[in-house]
């Protein structure tokens, strides 16, 4: 039943040949990898004006340089990450960079704060969407949480059918964003330089200023609008996904994305200043945007669903690149095992399920607010960006080929650049919970190094060269019983096919009981003695662990059997209805040395 339920909602297995069609082609890449950083258009310039707007109407002008300097930033790392992409083409974006050129610790550094992005990426985007939806249908304000946590659910559900399957799903959406933004900056430049809509009209309600403008309140606000920037390494991360020629097919995508985001965040930001746009509690700059632009037309939700949409699937570039970095990680020895694993589906299914219930945590303890989850949001992704960017600089130097000098160059003032851009955000924005951030990612590293050094320890105990195989000079078999059965029949034929030293225990709770089992053992005249546990206190389980520990405190170089007669029903439900004793059990000896624990099934018919 299990098996059929989740070919219905995963769809049937994919074989391991069919891997190379699964890949993309650049049109849904775009779609898979951009809608992150695209979809950050709709809160970037939002952030913005929620620190200038404390200083009032004055600091509002200064959105637009900010918005001029974010994009240079935009243009430098869109460059920058070309280079990447050509010289790694095989994807692993900064871990990989870093790792090989700067080293373990700065590969992991950057591996850390990617992974830590990658979740606030998902919380972040479905917060936002809801945001969106909740600005067009207030009356679905109070159940945000509940909405963000079904949305994350479906959103993983849709990955684990697969990359190329989830992107053509998500290509729908994505395109509808990005024609509806561009008919929505074409038509609201329009109508202002028109004067279709007079100036007299707009708003001009600004708050008291509670703060001077100062170089910190410009810097804080650019920090919040670095949110833009997130997202642009996604596609140097998963170049291998792409269909061949990887890197030149990649290199397109990213221009593509690099253009559409620049066109959108100025509109968006020009529009916001020229409407006198400002954010409010309950209605985003970009619902009050298209209010304005598209006043009473069916259009406005137009607007709003398509960016709800390309915020909710924004999640989606997370559970792309997040499930293959951990694969990365996994295979380096530095992450759990199954995390290398491909599932049913072809896609990296453990991390997929990881990084749905990573984000539904971080959506319940931030209460699905986007400004409380922004402030923990650049500083990963930024210090990912500089250590990518060094590394390629180191990259250039030890190649030297070509036109090394000018790339090294290039990415130097990539590394430059989004390095100061570090230091702006977590000063800015460290007492709003940058910190965390700042502390997690020495913790996710000692983690890393933490399971490298349990993986090595087991390759050096485990190694061949020194092979364990003494057997032991007594191996003792004990046989836990409760009922005299075919069963119990099976195991005893069993324990002594596997060991001539073999011993029935019975755990006794009633002495009637107890004694009726003796009668029965001793009428059927069976050879295996039959040892009596006594249990003043009706567990079943620490007698057999005392005896054991005895057992082993007489002769350590003994090997210990556990054989457990099992029954299985014929129905699936019909196992609920029975005592677990034989799986409490093996959980209880599960990390008990020098004792092995086997089980024989009687399987019952209908």
């Amino acid at each position: 039943m299990l098996k059929t339920l989740k070919k219905i909602v995963l769809g049937p297995p994919l074989s391991t040949a069919e891997f190379i069609h699964q890949r993309l082609n650049k049109k849904i890449a775009l779609a898979v990898f951009s809608s992150d950083n695209l979809s950050s258009v709709a809160y970037a310039t939002e952030e913005i004006l929620l620190v200038l707007v404390t200083a009032g109407a004055a600091a509002i002008s200064f959105s637009l340089p900010i918005a001029i300097a974010i994009s240079a930033l935009i243009f430098i790392l869109i460059i920058s990450y070309s280079e990447t992409i050509h010289a790694y083409p095989s994807g692993g974006g900064a871990y990989i960079v870093a790792k090989e050129n700067l080293g373990t610790l700065s590969g992991l550094t950057a591996a850390a704060a990617l992974l830590i992005d990658y979740v606030l990426t998902v919380s972040v985007s479905i917060a936002a969407g809801v945001a969106a939806l909740t600005s067009a249908f207030p009356a679905s304000y109070e159940h945000r949480v509940g909405i963000s946590l079904i949305l994350i659910l479906l959103i993983t559900l849709a990955n684990l059918r697969g990359v190329k399957e989830s992107g053509k799903f998500f290509a729908v959406p994505t395109y509808l964003f990005i024609f509806s933004f561009l008919i929505l900056i074409g038509v609201g430049f329009f109508k202002y330089f028109s004067g279709e809509i007079p100036v007299s009209s707009l708003p001009e309600a600004f708050p008291e200023a509670l703060h001077p403008i100062t170089y910190f309140l410009i810097l804080k606000a650019f920090s919040s609008g670095c949110a833009a920037v997130t997202g642009i390494e996604a596609i140097s991360n998963g170049v291998s996904a792409f269909k061949q020629p990887e890197s030149k097919n990649a290199t397109i995508t990213l221009i593509w994305m690099g253009f559409l985001l620049f066109a959108f965040f100025m509109g968006i930001t020009e529009l916001a200043r020229f409407y006198h746009i400002l954010p409010t509690a309950h209605e985003t700059v970009v619902s009050q945007l298209a209010r304005a632009i598209f006043p009473g037309g069916y259009f406005y939700y137009v607007i709003q669903v398509a960016t709800a949409m390309i915020l909710i699937l924004a999640a989606n570039t997370s559970y792309a690149d997040f499930p293959r970095l951990s694969s990365f990680l996994a295979r380096d020895s530095y992450l759990p095992r199954q995390l290398s694993s491909m599932g049913d589906r072809l896609a990296f299914s453990n991390g997929i399920i990881l990084l749905g219930i990573a984000s539904g945590f971080l959506i319940i303890l931030f209460n699905a607010s986007t400004h409380s989850l922004i402030p923990l949001y650049a500083i990963g992704v930024f210090l990912s960006f500089t250590l990518s960017q060094a590394g390629m600089v180191r990259h250039w130097f030890k190649e030297k080929t070509g036109w090394w000098v000018h790339r090294a160059l290039i990415n130097g003032v990539g590394a430059l650049t989004t390095a100061i851009a570090t230091v702006v955000i977590a000063a800015t924005k460290f007492s709003h919970g940058a910190w965390i951030v700042i502390i997690i990612i020495p913790i996710f590293v000692a983690i890393f190094l933490a399971i490298y050094a349990h993986y090595h320890d087991i390759v050096r105990q485990l190694h061949p060269e020194t092979p364990d195989f003494i057997s032991p000079n007594n191996h003792h078999v004990l046989i836990p019983v409760s009922a005299l059965h075919k069963g119990t029949a099976k195991a005893l034929a069993y324990a002594k096919l596997i060991s001539p030293d073999v011993e029935a225990i019975y755990i006794s709770l009633d002495q009637e009981r107890t004694k009726k089992m003796k009668d029965i053992w001793k009428g059927w005249n069976i050879d295996t003695p039959l040892t009596i546990l006594e249990s003043p206190y009706r567990s079943i389980i620490q007698p057999l662990l005392k005896y054991v520990d005895e057992l082993q405190s007489k002769r350590h170089d003994q090997l210990i059997t556990i054989v457990l007669p099992e029954f299985v029903p014929s129905k699936w439900w019909q196992q609920m209805l029975h005592n677990q004793t034989a799986l409490l059990i093996r959980t209880a000896l599960l990390f008990k040395k020098g004792v092995v624990v086997t089980s024989v099934r009687h399987f019952l018919k209908h």
